[in-house]
């Protein structure tokens, strides 16, 4: 199997062999779980000396016909960015999976099924070069994790697992109608039907059309980074989430929001960033102050942390809309 393909489904296949185990091999799920994510970690570290730092284009691309009919495809690849970025989800996800040894013990082996399959959902958005595919690994990640907050959440577990949810569902929704009508005008302009990357970001679109686009996809990344005011969704759901699902969620899951702008809505509407640019930095800048002042008052830790993570993800953004080489 491909190396990228084997990185995205063998904690899928592990995941779905830890939730099969009889009952009363509670010790046996964590140990195999935890193997899993170790074997996931090693076969992911020489993604930091196999990639050439600069090379144009993309690496390792591995793509297969999925939907000949609509031009979606398996494609899978990585640079510098997203070859970190698994690197970071690989080394937490295995991080997560030590740290609930003494933590969990309500459903410990659909708890580090949820874990795993969280894991592949998460490499498969970094590693995505096929719009359409990528929406499908965006969304499916969300179902581990809303059923990590809402099985083995606190008290308020249920609020905070369903407004996650309605919040990412909320932007997605908007992104998917994007993408529909963005492979409707590739069409049109190609005469070839495609959802992969590369025919997206060479379709020409006048200035006017791309700012609604680019609205509905900085959207849905904002949720997700989050950004101040669309933020709120995330205090609740890093205090009722389990630890090791706190982790997972400040360490890689707020990144793929600035991901999805990086890899996303900047090249794909130049324009149109240019002229919402400066708005963007405007917010990132009141969320860096809200986010650190709210959290100066916090007295518990995960609070502070989320508080803390809304500030710190507003620099990232800042850096972004810099739009220079010190800022990305």
């Amino acid at each position: 199997m491909p190396w990228l393909s084997f990185l995205i489904f063998f904690p899928l296949v592990a995941a779905a062999l830890v939730a099969m185990m009889p009952r009363g091999a509670e010790r046996s799920a964590r140990l195999w779980a935890t193997l899993a994510a170790a074997v996931e970690f090693a076969v992911s570290l020489p993604l930091w000396w196999r990639i050439v730092p600069g090379a144009p284009g993309f690496q390792f691309e591995e793509k297969v016909a999925w939907i000949p009919s609509i031009g979606a495809s398996y494609h899978l690849g990585i640079d510098g960015v997203s070859g970190l970025l698994a690197l970071l989800t690989t080394f937490m996800s295995l991080i997560a999976m030590v740290s609930a040894w003494t933590a969990v013990d309500k459903k410990p082996r659909e708890f580090y099924a949820m874990l795993l399959a969280l894991e592949a959902g998460m490499l498969g958005t970094f590693f995505c070069l096929d719009v359409l595919l990528f929406y499908v690994f965006w969304e499916a990640m969300l179902i581990p994790m809303y059923l990590l907050i809402g099985v083995w959440g606190g008290q308020r577990r249920i609020y905070a697992a369903v407004k996650f949810f309605l919040y990412t569902m909320a932007g997605s929704v908007l992104m998917l109608v994007a993408i529909l009508s963005l492979w409707q005008v590739q069409k049109q302009f190609s005469g070839v039907p495609s959802f992969d990357l590369a025919a997206f970001y060479a379709m020409p679109m006048l200035p006017a059309q791309q700012f609604w686009y680019f609205v509905a996809f900085a959207f849905a990344f904002a949720i997700k980074v989050p950004m101040f005011p669309v933020h709120t969704w995330l205090p609740d759901a890093h205090v009722e989430a389990p630890t090791a699902g706190s982790v997972i969620l400040a360490a890689v899951l707020l990144k793929m929001g600035t991901y999805g702008f990086l890899r996303f809505a900047m090249p794909l509407f130049p324009n149109a960033l240019i002229l919402c640019g400066p708005w963007i930095a405007w917010i990132s800048i009141a969320g860096i102050i809200y986010g650190a002042v709210v959290a100066m008052v916090q007295p518990d830790m995960k609070k502070l942390v989320a508080y803390s993570s809304v500030s710190h993800m507003g620099f990232c953004m800042l850096g972004l809309m810099a739009l220079n080489s010190e800022g990305f």
